[in-house]
């Protein structure tokens, strides 16, 4: 139901815009002669804590009546979907531009491959990133939170796409040149990117764990038997670390600056996403690590 009396209501729940949230609103009370402004400043200035899908409503701060008002959000698509279209998608135009496909490079070079062995492990590695994560997204991510705006779905898409088609413009282009420092460059990048995808893994596994099917419990992250977990010890987020990680070896193993602008690109995303988890489990929890950092152990 959607009300215009909210200012009202003892109790108003309102769906933020990423996930579907409640909020507690307080009474309010208003003069005839006041302003729209400062009706929603007041509003705003009255907000309570954050309800959970779970909470029960007598053990509410609410009297013997409440009235709930929703929010619509408009077009709504789940997680899953959202998740498997942004990964589908750069996994099938790196191999558009890795088969030469007609219409990108000159007609001479239609379905032709490249002479350098470097492009073929880096379209391995490409495709190998994003086949796991729609495998992890159809097998092994819990999402807490069913839905996101449709709207989101284009501008990950954009993200995810675009770049895909930048960095393998260039790195399977006729006149790709490889690493400076040949062999060895590319297998220590090779090392590093395999190392740090493994890892990932490993937090996401970790993570999964945490949480029971169906069950929205949160709770702290600790090492487990998996070295590769072990750096929870001094990060809050590795998962987005070894995401760092595995890009800057594949720009190591490129030496493409389209990958290495997707990696900074990236690197900058994930460090707001990082610190914003990193205050919640702060605030969430008293006895949280205090040596854990976002996403870079001592230092961000």
């Amino acid at each position: 139901m959607h009300g215009k009396t909210g200012l009202l209501s003892a109790l108003c729940v309102h769906e933020c815009e990423r996930h579907r949230s409640y909020l507690l609103w307080r009474y309010l009370q208003v003069e005839p002669n006041a302003t729209i402004g400062e009706i929603k400043s007041m509003f705003h200035k009255n907000q309570g804590k954050s309800l959970k899908d779970e909470d029960v409503l007598q053990h509410l701060p609410v009297g013997t009546t409440a009235t709930f008002y929703f929010r619509d959000l408009g077009s709504q698509i789940s997680w899953v979907t959202v998740f498997l279209t942004e990964y589908t998608g750069p996994l099938v135009i790196y191999l558009m531009f890795y088969f030469r496909v007609p219409f990108i490079y000159a007609p001479k070079y239609d379905f032709t491959t490249s002479k350098h062995w470097v492009v073929h492990l880096a379209c391995m590695c490409h495709s190998f990133h994003y086949m796991k994560r729609l495998l992890e997204t159809l097998f092994v991510h819990r999402f807490s939170h069913g839905t996101m705006p449709l709207r989101n779905i284009f501008k990950n898409c954009t993200y995810y796409w675009g770049f895909a088609a930048w960095m393998a413009y260039y790195i399977n282009h006729p006149l790709y040149t490889p690493p400076i420092y040949g062999e060895q460059q590319i297998r220590l990048a090779l090392i590093l990117f395999l190392f740090c995808q493994i890892g990932n893994f490993s937090i996401h596994i970790a993570l999964r764990n945490l949480r029971p099917p169906g069950s929205k419990t949160r709770k702290i992250p600790y090492p487990t038997k998996n070295p590769f977990t072990w750096i929870f010890l001094l990060v809050s987020c590795p998962n987005y670390t070894y995401e760092l990680g595995s890009w800057l070896g594949f720009t190591l193993m490129t030496q493409c600056l389209p990958v290495a602008f997707f990696t900074l690109v990236g690197f900058i995303q994930m460090t707001v996403w990082a610190k914003g988890k990193h205050r919640s489990y702060l605030k969430e929890f008293r006895d949280y690590p205090p040596l854990r950092s976002p996403i870079l152990p001592f230092i961000l």
